[in-house]
């Protein structure tokens, strides 16, 4: 079945990133000059997302602002004949209904977050997508997944080799036979001690699952920092469902730290053409 929705969980409190982000968004946060959401939404759409849904909490309203209309803003810029910021700004806008905008009260995790996204997903896969986690170049994974979702019904997960001494930051996988296209899935658990890893395979912030993870997810028992785990529902998906890994084909920022963002902003400023001759002078001069 084709993938038509995304779910992004977006109520997290951001606080490696305070004072920034004690009242903004950290999916906010821009790389360059355009927000870690905004990157995560279009990646969605060039994979195929019709229907998005962002998990929200309090605090957040400046993600919905950013993806509404802005009058004021519009009418200087057309008055300016500023035409092709103007038309920047329209290309972002959603169509009518397309996005969705529900609210997690409580902070108690990412499958919390997913579960609250239940009555709108309905009975179809969908994607979860964690804005922390920017790919590039961005879309490749997400159709890879879709794809793979596509040609077995399994959920999937996508992973990569991650330092042997940060296992205890990620799910880890246990692998199976693998394809040219995905690895079997055949256990997964919620940030082991390096010591006890079955596997540098970390999932990292793309996920297709069927809708029965709903079912899964109203029933997992809270971790021991009181959040119930994603990755923990996944896990008892493998009884009777499959699971397959998709090895991420690109490169992963995780903006959720701030040397990742910093990393972020220095690649992709290098490859654009109106700042990378300036942005490689300045590293020429710092370095």
């Amino acid at each position: 079945m084709s993938i038509k929705t995304a779910v992004f969980p977006v109520a997290g409190l951001g606080t490696r990133f305070l004072p920034a982000t004690k009242a903004l968004p950290k999916e906010m946060l821009p790389v360059v000059d355009t927000p870690l959401i905004q990157y995560a939404v279009d990646e969605a759409i060039e994979a195929g997302i019709e229907n998005l849904v962002f998990v929200t909490g309090r605090g957040k309203t400046a993600i919905e602002d950013h993806f509404d209309i802005s009058y004021e803003l519009e009418a200087t810029l057309a008055s300016r004949d500023e035409v092709e910021t103007l038309a920047m700004l329209q290309e972002i806008r959603p169509h009518p209904g397309q996005f969705v905008y529900v609210r997690q009260m409580e902070p108690l995790g990412l499958g919390h977050a997913v579960w609250c996204a239940r009555h709108l997903i309905s009975d179809e896969p969908f994607a979860v997508i964690l804005a922390d986690d920017l790919l590039h170049p961005t879309g490749d994974a997400l159709k890879a997944m879709i794809a793979e979702h596509e040609a077995t019904g399994a959920n999937i997960v996508l992973v990569e080799d991650v330092d042997p001494s940060h296992t205890d930051r990620y799910g880890i996988i246990t692998p199976g036979e693998s394809t040219d296209t995905a690895t079997e899935v055949i256990g997964i658990v919620e940030k082991p001690a390096p010591a006890v890893a079955p596997s540098h395979l970390g999932v990292i912030g793309r996920y297709v699952l069927n809708p029965s993870i709903m079912t899964r997810l109203a029933s997992t028992r809270p971790g021991s920092v009181g959040e119930i785990q994603l990755t923990d529902a996944i896990a008892e998906s493998l009884a009777t469902e499959r699971v397959h890994a998709v090895t991420n084909p690109g490169v992963r920022f995780d903006c959720g730290t701030k040397i990742g963002m910093i990393e972020a902003t220095i690649t992709v400023g290098l490859e654009r053409d109106d700042l990378g001759p300036e942005v490689r002078s300045l590293l020429e001069r710092l370095g």
